[in-house]
């Protein structure tokens, strides 16, 4: 009797298609990097020109189109929330007192965030401002540039050591250089500095539910930093 053969295992970092998915063109088509795949990533990427968190409302869609499943994008429940959640509040408010006091005076950087210093006691920003940090930076920018370059970078190059090592770093320098514009040179080193840790966070557990947390609690810090007028108090903590 011929022993039965167990069916060979996907690529890393392919997509699990679902019934029928073969057959689905326009869906194997969004996956590859052809016409429709670049077309796709453009559109995706220039989506949060409009408002946050769209580009990330479009990288959903895409998977759901495409037939990626949201897994592969990290949107999955983390082992346990409350764990999850508590080390995100710490981890975003150290790594911003970090950032703040220690790696942003060493890099020379004016104390005052003059991009945002129009914040400061201005109560009326407040409700757009939660929503900003935690719906458009914390959920939106860590799907886009965590959960889905992440997963086209894992498809184009592959998910070995060195290949996520690679991953890391171009988002990271992609996440710096999306916030130039706004932020100016301190604003990507910073960026740069945190989309490393976030990035890292993500390739650790799998799963989105930490780095979104790290990076909400981050910039929420940060925008009370500026609100309460402490921002040359705090960059002064370790350098006087």
């Amino acid at each position: 009797m011929i022993p039965a053969m167990s069916a060979p295992e996907p690529p890393a970092g392919a997509a699990q298609r679902p019934p029928g998915a073969s057959e689905d063109r326009p869906a194997e088509e969004l996956r590859g990097f052809g016409p429709a795949g670049i077309a796709s990533l453009i559109v995706i990427v220039l989506g949060d020109l409009l408002f946050l968190p769209l580009s990330a409302i479009l990288a959903l869609a895409w998977a759901k189109r495409s037939g990626t499943p949201f897994a592969a994008l990290g949107l999955k429940p983390p082992r346990n929330w409350p764990v999850t959640i508590v080390a995100g509040l710490a981890l975003g408010v150290a790594l911003k007192l970090f950032a703040k006091a220690i790696v942003m005076p060493l890099l020379g950087t004016d104390p005052i965030n003059h991009a945002f210093h129009s914040l400061a006691g201005n109560r009326a920003a407040i409700p757009f401002m939660l929503y900003q940090l935690v719906i458009g930076a914390g959920f939106g920018e860590e799907v886009l540039f965590r959960g889905y370059f992440f997963e086209r970078m894992g498809r184009l190059i592959g998910s070995g050591a060195r290949a996520r090592a690679v991953t890391l770093l171009v988002t990271s320098l992609l996440f710096a250089l999306a916030h130039l514009a706004e932020q100016g040179i301190p604003g990507a080193e910073q960026a740069l500095m945190t989309g490393l840790v976030f990035g890292g966070l993500y390739l650790a557990t799998g799963s989105l539910a930490l780095s979104m947390v790290t990076h909400a609690s981050f910039d929420l810090l940060a925008y009370w930093i500026i609100y309460a007028g402490l921002e040359t108090r705090v960059a002064h903590l370790v350098f006087r």
